[in-house]
């Protein structure tokens, strides 16, 4: 009998991807792709408790390599929230593209029911904490609330639009996906333009000035 092998949480990870696109299906059980990549079924529940958890990290660990990739660069750190996000969004698609046939296979198959989006609840969890620390300048409400609803309409749009990105990525047939890199440019600009809140201060502030000054008026 051959010696099991000693794997770690990476190994079941390739091992997976591999099975799915090799069979073009997913495997029947644990027990069953534990035996045909020769390692000790208990090994695997170490790491997950089922195949939709390894295909819900398999998202989220492309955000991780992303934002680990992103982080070795000062350039990067020296960004203002705007290029911040385009360059994720850009080396993101990356480690996307580089993984296509694997993540065409997964979300086409469940395109049409929830568990499509069940897959990528923890990149969404990831992905939003990482809106929310990249401090997108807001206006200042002044309520604790009303500034909790703000941040979180900002979270949920912005996790729309990468959404949106993901869907056009996958209907791309363009060389290098070159269009799909346009869309993201045009689209992370046009949402930082909405958001841009330097003029509405301006009406804010004149306004105060407005008021003030009919107040001395009177």
């Amino acid at each position: 009998m051959a010696k099991k092998k000693e794997i770690a949480e990476n190994n079941i990870i390739a091992f997976y991807m591999d099975y799915v696109l090799q069979n073009n299906e997913y495997p029947k059980s644990v027990y069953a792709f534990a035996k045909t990549n020769n390692f000790e079924e208990a090994k695997f529940y170490e790491y997950f408790g089922s195949f939709e958890a390894v295909e819900k990290f398999i998202f989220k660990k492309f955000f991780n390599n992303t934002l680990s990739t992103l982080n070795q660069s000062d350039e990067y750190i020296s960004f203002d929230a705007r290029n911040k996000l385009l360059s994720f969004y850009f080396t993101f698609f990356e480690n996307l593209t580089a993984n296509r046939s694997y993540i065409v296979y997964t979300l086409r198959n469940h395109k049409n029911n929830m568990k499509g989006l069940a897959l990528l609840s923890d990149l969404k969890k990831s992905f939003t904490k990482y809106i929310d620390g990249l401090d997108i300048e807001t206006l200042d409400v002044k309520q604790e609330q009303l500034e909790k609803i703000q941040n979180i309409a900002i979270q949920e749009s912005a996790w729309v639009q990468l959404l949106l990105t993901m869907k056009f990525w996958l209907d791309d047939t363009s060389a290098s996906f070159e269009k799909t890199d346009i869309f993201i440019e045009k689209s992370v600009n046009t949402s930082f333009d909405v958001l841009d809140i330097a003029p509405l201060k301006s009406v804010i502030d004149f306004g105060k000035f407005i008021f003030k000054e009919k107040m001395h008026m009177n």
